[in-house]
């Protein structure tokens, strides 16, 4: 079995206990709080933000045997560049100041997550970042379009404030393929368990910003 396939197989529980989550259920049958999709959009901003100084970071700490990966980072910072000014246009779209979004910093599951990623980087294994490619765009493919389409049914939304994540769910279809063949070419067991232990860990920080997100009520 190629190393990407391991990856989705290892992964799966992690992968379905997000996607279960009643937050994130609510949304996919258009029963998502009105506020629920501003505080997701605000918690976005935080984690995408950082999106590009995590690619450089990773990039910058490769060792030799992984400098073959630096190109894709290369590709991944110019394609993720300005995704974070995607999401603060659909905030001012839903009449959200842009300004005190960036003011007021990250929830804490938000923050919890960032560290995370920084920390990964810096003291263990920079290929185990990959690990959080893999829940961010796994997830978006999974659910960003529905999920827009739902959203704005729903809410009666306008079409401006779904930039992000209609834009990001096309995008991440087109980076999956692209992705699967650069895990395929892990081939040291401490890289390929760095990206497994992080995806794992991933799944469930991505979770825990869900979790803290308006609910709906019954």
């Amino acid at each position: 079995m190629m190393f990407y396939d391991q990856l989705l197989a290892r992964t799966a529980d992690d992968r379905n206990a997000l996607l279960s989550l009643p937050v994130i259920q609510e949304c996919l049958h258009g029963k998502m709080a009105p506020e629920a999709y501003a505080a997701f959009l605000r918690e976005a901003y935080h984690h995408v933000s950082h999106t590009v100084p995590l690619l450089h970071a990773c990039r910058d700490h490769l060792p030799p045997r992984l400098a073959w990966l630096k190109a894709a980072l290369d590709e991944y910072i110019a394609e993720e560049a300005g995704h974070d000014e995607w999401i603060l246009n659909d905030l001012r779209a839903l009449h959200q100041d842009a300004d005190e979004v960036k003011r007021a910093g990250p929830g804490r599951c938000t923050e919890v997550m960032v560290s995370y990623a920084y920390d990964t980087i810096a003291r263990h294994n920079p290929v185990g970042f990959f690990g959080m490619v893999h829940v961010l765009e796994g997830t978006s493919v999974a659910l960003a379009l529905h999920a827009a389409d739902q959203i704005q049914r729903s809410l009666h939304l306008p079409d401006e404030a779904f930039s992000y994540l209609r834009s990001h769910g096309t995008l991440d279809q087109k980076h999956t393929a692209h992705f699967a063949e650069l895990m395929n070419r892990l081939d040291d067991p401490s890289d390929q368990q760095a990206v497994v232990h992080r995806a794992r860990m991933f799944y469930w920080l991505y979770g825990e910003i869900f979790q803290q997100l308006p609910r709906a009520q019954n």
